[in-house]
């Protein structure tokens, strides 16, 4: 299963790492929004929502968050880059 596909199943869960400021401006409807900062002190909830297609302003933050998540042991882990990319997938 592609990313799009993923994305459009439902299955996974859309983490947005942007700011609690740059999420409340504007978001996915159906994502959720955990800060960069945060995604450490999140491990816990954050297992229990895999697949997850991570997404913030331009691809970097969640790219980050995905290497992070993964050394920690995550394999259901996507970077969906930028919000508007994966709103994109969403409606493609």
């Amino acid at each position: 299963m592609n990313l799009t596909d993923l994305v459009k199943s439902n299955e996974s869960s859309i983490v947005d790492v942007r700011t609690t400021e740059e999420f409340a401006s504007y978001r996915i409807e159906s994502s959720i929004n955990i800060p960069l900062n945060l995604v450490p002190e999140n491990i816990e909830n954050l297992k229990k929502m895999q697949p997850l297609v991570l997404c913030c302003a331009a691809g970097i933050r969640s790219g980050q968050a995905m290497e992070f998540l993964k050394l920690n042991g995550f394999n259901q882990v996507y970077n969906g880059g930028s919000w508007q990319d994966v709103q994109n997938m969403i409606n493609s």
